[in-house]
């Protein structure tokens, strides 16, 4: 499975997602900061699953109606840094899609999510980060899932890890540096997070407009991820409050 994550800064980037599909046949696309007015329904063989709607510069999902089945579409808000609260308030900063994969008849959840920027405490973002697994939980409780998105953390990698990993999620970097605008933040900074998946690769493609370049992640069901069809559990209610 081949999943591209892109932050079109401030939509900037919208002219080159036809030919960044064609070239990389991703099977889903997760978009941070996209105009949510002005994004297609079609991006080549790709279609909207679902895109935020409280804040103008959003998140979206697209996915290959050849392979997979949209069951359910959330988006979730998030605690708000104080630059959402005072600046550009940004509601909903995750969206998860469940889906059926037709191929290999499963069941997962694929998510696209944009951390708090670089004016908050690491400590909001892995706030933001630790709420937004579980709320993904709340949508696919068992299934393999994948998050994917500009998580804003340039530093103390391995601290973020740690914390990836009491939630049973394991933290995949990109083969490169994937933001280069700021001389002292440049680093890796979209991410991938999994639980009940094998990530095999993350690789950071060549830049273009944004001051983000996209990455591609190719990924496997891993073995001990057994729930099927059949098996999937009844939808749950509300995720509990994970503030720090």
């Amino acid at each position: 499975m081949k999943v591209i994550s892109y932050n079109l800064r401030k939509h900037s980037a919208i002219g080159e997602l036809i030919a960044l599909v064609e070239r990389y046949e991703p099977d889903l696309l997760c978009l941070q900061e996209c105009d949510t007015l002005d994004i297609p329904d079609e991006i080549g063989l790709l279609h909207l699953a679902d895109s935020t709607t409280r804040n103008r510069l959003g998140l979206a999902i697209y996915y290959r109606k050849d392979r997979f089945t949209a069951v359910e579409t959330q988006t979730f808000a998030l605690k708000k840094s104080l630059h959402d609260r005072v600046l550009t308030p940004a509601h909903e900063r995750l969206i998860g899609t469940r889906l059926i994969d037709d191929e290999a008849q499963r069941e997962l959840v694929v998510a696209s999510f944009h951390a708090a920027p670089l004016t908050a405490l690491n400590s909001l973002r892995r706030n933001q980060i630790r709420s937004a697994h579980e709320e993904l939980h709340t949508l696919g409780p068992g299934l393999p899932t994948l998050m994917v998105g500009d998580y804003n953390y340039p530093l103390f990698k391995d601290h973020l890890s740690a914390h990836v990993k009491k939630s049973g999620y394991d933290l995949t970097l990109s083969d490169s540096k994937t933001y280069t605008r700021y001389k002292f933040f440049r680093g890796h900074f979209d991410l991938a997070t999994s639980i009940g998946l094998t990530i095999d690769n993350v690789e950071t493609l060549p830049s273009g407009t944004s001051d983000h370049m996209p990455i591609l992640v190719t990924s496997t069901y891993t073995h001990e991820s057994t729930v099927t069809l059949a098996d999937a559990p009844p939808t749950p209610g509300e995720a509990g409050d994970f503030s720090i």
